[in-house]
């Protein structure tokens, strides 16, 4: 992957407000799940909602970039990684945590969209929790799984980084062992672009299933009346 331009003070507001973005979906779904074990609580329905349409957008601006890095791939394939101008600025904003770790800021920047996604699909687990049985959910358990897994993926990543190893490693990376060239940067570039796009349409389905079966799921949110008591105490 190319390197971090120098950071400004937009890049450095950027990165601040995407990790407290990040953050702050993660408290809220961690609340969420914590009150739906209780008794019903309706604006858990309407929190899981909120989580989920934040989850979106932060998966399209993720997805978006790379669709872009496949794009100019075809365009220059043995070019390194490149990044679009708006990815390459909050990345140097986060390189600012580490800069004498080179590509730090890249994989951090990966890692929180990561997590902002995986955020989004644990609001559709968090949502069906009493509707177990609807194919949202089904969906939704498969995109956590999946999505889990890539997040891990990067968060060795970013750590290997962090901990002062010459290359990121990881299963993208070939565990560090390839050295840094067009093949690498092939190989990693259509690995994430896969995955993304993969886990994208996993959401999608997750999400079309949910407006679909949206009456079932909202019922389970709405307090029942207590059966009436009939007879005279003895």
């Amino acid at each position: 992957m190319t390197m971090p331009m120098p950071a400004s003070g937009w890049d450095t507001a950027g990165a601040v407000l995407l990790v407290l973005w990040a953050v702050a979906m993660w408290t809220a779904v961690g609340v969420l799940a914590l009150a739906n074990r209780r008794p019903v609580r309706r604006w858990v329905y309407r929190g899981s909602v909120a989580v989920i349409g934040l989850g979106v957008l932060g998966q399209l601006g993720h997805v978006q970039e790379h669709v872009a890095q496949a794009g100019y791939w075809l365009g220059h394939p043995n070019s390194p990684a490149w990044m679009t101008p708006w990815g390459a600025g909050l990345a140097a904003g986060l390189q600012q945590v580490l800069p004498g770790r080179p590509t730090f800021g890249m994989e951090l920047l990966h890692l929180t969209g990561n997590f902002l996604f995986l955020a989004g699909l644990a609001g559709v687990m968090v949502i069906t929790r009493h509707a177990a049985r609807t194919r949202t959910r089904r969906w939704a358990k498969m995109g956590v799984w999946m999505q889990g897994l890539h997040g891990l993926e990067h968060l060795v990543l970013t750590l290997s980084i962090g901990f002062g190893a010459p290359r990121a490693i990881g299963l993208s990376t070939f565990f560090g062992l390839v050295d840094p060239g067009p093949g690498l940067t092939t190989y990693r570039v259509w690995w994430h672009f896969v995955a993304n796009v993969v886990g994208s349409i996993i959401f999608g389905l997750a999400l079309y299933h949910l407006w679909r079966e949206r009456r079932e799921v909202r019922a389970t949110f709405v307090l029942r009346p207590l059966p009436a008591v009939t007879g005279r105490a003895a």
